[in-house]
């Protein structure tokens, strides 16, 4: 089983939180942009691609998905209609991101959204994000060797961070109290 990567060093299970995230520059965001244009291009198979990783890696985070949750097979995960809509909406979240850090607002907006859904309505741990997030890391650097460098890695790295942040805040604004890293 691979490991995750770190995604901004988040300690929540000890109940520990930063006070906010680190803010990205001007050249960080242009770099974030221009590397998602080739990603986006290709959304739904790299989401699809992400999303087989997280549950071929963390087979638990799929107690979370009755649609998929029997399903041991990557291929079989690769022609699920339900996996490739989840990974649909997965893209379509970082796009949403993506496409407003500008606008730190909105980004926390989103992102607040995704938290209390995933907090309240799934009741999906919180550490399943700081996996998917260093998931997602993993994917994109192996998918496009040719824009993740590895200054490219370290600012996406920093991004995935703040995701993290802001969902995580939303758990703690719910009320969340099921945090465990026993999770994985």
């Amino acid at each position: 089983m691979e490991s995750p990567r770190d995604v901004g060093g988040e300690t929540m299970e000890r109940g520990e939180r930063p006070e906010r995230a680190e803010p990205l520059t001007d050249v960080e965001r242009e770099i974030i942009q221009n590397t998602w244009v080739h990603i986006y291009e290709n959304c739904e198979d790299v989401g699809v691609s992400v999303l087989i990783r997280f549950f071929v890696n963390f087979p638990s985070a799929k107690q979370y998905f009755s649609q998929f949750q029997d399903m041991d097979d990557p291929e079989e995960m690769e022609r699920s209609v339900q996996l490739r809509h989840h990974a649909r909406r997965v893209m379509s979240a970082i796009n949403t991101v993506v496409e407003n850090l500008h606008d730190p607002e909105k980004v926390s907006s989103v992102l607040a959204l995704v938290g209390k859904a995933h907090a309240v309505k799934h009741k999906v741990e919180p550490m399943y994000f700081k996996i998917l997030c260093g998931v997602m890391l993993e994917v994109f650097s192996e998918d496009f060797p040719e824009f993740f460098t590895a200054e490219v890695q370290m600012v996406w790295t920093k991004l995935m961070g703040a995701v993290y942040w802001h969902v995580t805040g939303a758990y703690t604004e719910v009320g969340w109290v099921q945090i465990s890293s026993s999770a994985v």
